[in-house]
């Protein structure tokens, strides 16, 4: 639409609808046909549309009325709250579509400065999944960085480690994210769409079951927000980010907001649902609240130790879901590298390491594959974490051995963090085998779009041919052999353990980590790799592991013996 046009004339170009009898030379006057009498019947609702549907500036300006009042919501300083979080992982489940896996239940208390956009959140995590474990830690965000007192992850990293008190600071990739969330759910966020409508733009209406929610778009430089306005109370009703997982490719991540409650002339949601491409994922319950409680000396000021040299947000296309669920399940490896810690100094790096003629293990990181060569082709075991890990490993494993292609992608399971780099492996043309009854699942993973992908370029999967192991599959070359096993086990419906026969050699995922110390007893996950062993009938002397490194499989045996005494 020109500025300089109506509402109506735009929408009668727009339908072509100026038909006029005058304008027909005599003698050849026809009626106009269905379909134009039917436009012209439907012109003045198109019309009326255009005429009544709210400015930006309109439906941001009825929340913040809806919300207080932009009178009152500018004067509040601090807002003070303690809460619940549940939080939950789709793609850690035992089987696909299986109902989102609870990863822990926790309680925070957070104080926000609004005027000076810093955080302090102290969180207590009770962790259900994969290890029962309570976390206490605290968080720091500021508009410049971001810290971590405590120990919040199984996986620490180096600075961590060697802090005298466990701290770090947080990687510019979560410190991102951390300060898109907690915008998300501010008052703030509203006043600065209000401040700012030239970043406004109007969105279709965006319809969810049976609503129609009226919708704003939001841009400030790395952030944006599409906000839903429940169309009765003008309220924010969700908040939705266009991110990137890397399982799903590009997925909406909405917050509903519900249950608003007034306090000191503000009012705000008590309930914020997190969802991603409409699966839930968080669930969070406001139990008190307060405004302007003043902050104490040193609030926001973070441990001495970690401040110097704290990375700045990360900006540019990210990997936008890793970052926030893989806290979900307290292994997150918080670094700007996501596949390993940036900050180990000379001990950062992805590497080969050679485990039998033809094997190579990519270790360095916070998970590993396996690289097997065959007489004219090579086998890779596991694509975790993202397609940049797996670009890595092709670069390597194309260096290490020339000319031979990756024939076939063998997946342990279909988890995020051990499939989330499948399409780099794929683009090359590597076929993909997978346990049975995922087949269709990794179907709908690939057609999924990757626009907002930070590591690959549009690629056309649909041509993949996807290989399901209901029991064994063997690929012999008439040198070597592969094979691989599906196995019972209570992580994922899907597990396949992986043998290299002429290196006596297992590969496991999640079961095992071996190189790390074993628990004194037995634990269901183990007991299922030595059953799965003993039923596929082979013979590894050694196992390396998607996590971890190498280590005897006697070592199992002998923790089974002991038990059984």
């Amino acid at each position: 639409m020109s500025p300089s046009a109506s509402p109506v004339q735009a929408t009668a170009g727009l339908l072509n609808t100026d038909w006029n009898p005058r304008d027909v030379p005599a003698g050849d006057h026809k009626e106009p046909g269905p379909m134009r009498r039917l436009l012209t019947i439907l012109l003045p609702f198109f019309v009326a549309a255009c005429a009544t549907a709210p400015e930006p500036r309109d439906l941001v300006s009825r929340a913040i009325d809806a919300m207080g009042g932009e009178a009152a919501l500018a004067t509040v300083r601090t807002v003070a709250v303690n809460g619940t979080v549940r939080q939950y992982d789709p793609e850690q489940t035992y089987a696909p579509g299986d109902a989102p896996r609870l990863t822990n239940d926790s309680q925070f208390t957070q104080l926000t400065d609004l005027v000076a956009q810093a955080s302090r959140i102290q969180w207590v995590k009770n962790f259900h999944y994969p290890y029962v474990v309570t976390r206490t830690f605290t968080e720091i965000v500021t508009p410049e960085a971001g810290y971590v007192a405590g120990i919040d992850s199984l996986e620490r990293n180096r600075q961590s480690l060697q802090a005298t008190s466990p701290a770090h600071a947080m990687s510019g990739l979560r410190l991102a994210m951390t300060q898109r969330e907690l915008l998300r759910v501010s008052p703030w966020l509203l006043l600065q769409m209000r401040s700012h409508p030239e970043r406004l733009s109007r969105r279709a209406d965006v319809v969810i079951g049976s609503l129609a929610y009226p919708a704003v778009h939001y841009s400030s430089g790395e952030l944006a927000y599409t906000v839903m306005f429940d169309a009765t109370t003008g309220l924010p009703a969700r908040i939705r980010t266009a991110d990137y997982d890397n399982i799903w490719g590009d997925v909406d991540m909405d917050v509903v907001l519900s249950d608003w409650q007034l306090q000191g002339g503000v009012r705000l949601p008590m309930r914020q649902r997190h969802e991603m491409q409409g699966r839930l994922i968080q669930e969070t319950v406001i139990t008190q609240w307060a405004l302007d409680t003043p902050p104490a000396a040193g609030t926001f000021e973070p441990p001495a130790a970690v401040k110097s040299g704290a990375p700045a947000p990360a900006t540019g296309k990210l990997h936008t879901q890793w970052p926030i669920r893989r806290q979900f399940i307290g292994t997150y490896l918080d670094s700007d590298n996501i596949s390993f810690d940036s900050r180990a100094g000379t001990d950062a790096g992805l590497r080969f390491t050679e485990l039998a003629p033809g094997v190579q293990h990519q270790v360095g990181g916070s998970h590993n594959s396996l690289i097997v060569e065959m007489r004219d082709h090579l086998i890779v075991v596991d694509a975790p974490v993202t397609d940049g890990q797996s670009k890595w490993t092709i670069a390597a494993a194309h260096a290490k051995y020339p000319g031979k292609p990756i024939r076939y992608l063998v997946l342990t399971h279909r988890h995020m963090d051990h499939a989330g780099g499948l399409r780099a492996f794929i683009a090359e043309g590597a076929q993909l085998v997978v346990g049975q009854g995922t087949g269709e699942h990794f179907r709908k993973v690939l057609a999924a779009p990757t626009m907002r992908s930070p590591d690959l370029a549009v690629h056309d999967f649909s041509g993949t041919r996807i290989t399901e192991v209901a029991d064994r599959l063997a690929f012999n070359d008439g040198q070597r052999e592969v094979t691989m096993h599906r196995i019972d086990n209570p992580h994922a419906a899907d597990m396949l353990l992986v043998y290299v026969a002429h290196a006596r050699l297992g590969f496991v995922a999640d079961l095992w980590a071996p190189g790390l110390p074993l628990p004194p007893r037995m634990n269901p996950g183990l007991q299922a790799l030595v059953n799965g062993v003993r039923q596929a009938g082979i013979a590894p002397l050694r196992f390396a592991g998607g996590h971890g490194s190498v280590a005897p499989y006697q070592l199992l045996e002998d923790l089974m013996a002991r038990g059984a005494n």
